[in-house]
């Protein structure tokens, strides 16, 4: 089942490239008394992915956080190190964070998994975007195809 707006976030863990390493992330410490954006895409290096999706959050960094978000998170069922380096790659230190959610253990939790298998890409994350105060969900944006409700510029609108 899909979460909807006024459901709490299921409990997970999602791994992240840090200058120490690879460290583990709960969901208690990324939304804990905190006001998240948050926005998936079904892959890293991925053509809509890489040049819509995650840029607009990049570039409309500062006027999200502008209207009260603390914390800006990109999350993908790849690994962490796929994640991290596609952020390098975009320069998103200090903008977005991102987060591996390795096996898609918290994308299934959350009722939002993607069979990509026919494109040859497993079952990843469909594209959607959040605003998450303090673990429960206040905006839900779900992309049925490409990038259309999930952008950096619906969720300004919202926040």
């Amino acid at each position: 089942m899909t979460v909807k707006v006024g459901d709490m976030v299921p409990d997970g863990d999602f791994e992240e490239m840090t200058e120490q390493g690879k460290v583990t992330v709960t969901t208690e410490e990324l939304f804990g008394g905190k006001r998240v954006a948050m926005f998936s895409v079904p892959g890293a290096f991925t053509p809509t992915c890489s040049n819509q999706h995650l840029p607009g959050f990049v570039k409309h960094s500062s006027a999200i956080r502008a209207k009260g978000i603390d914390v800006i998170v990109c999350v993908a069922v790849n690994d962490a190190y796929v994640m991290g380096a596609w952020g390098q790659a975009h320069e998103v230190a200090g903008k977005v964070r991102m987060l591996a959610d390795g096996n898609g253990n918290w994308t299934r939790a959350m009722g939002l998994e993607l069979d990509a298998t026919a494109y040859g890409m497993g079952v990843r994350g469909k594209r959607f975007s959040i605003i998450v105060d303090s673990g429960y969900i206040t905006h839900l944006n779900i992309d049925e195809s490409g990038l259309d409700v999930s952008s950096a510029e619906t969720l300004i609108s919202q926040a």
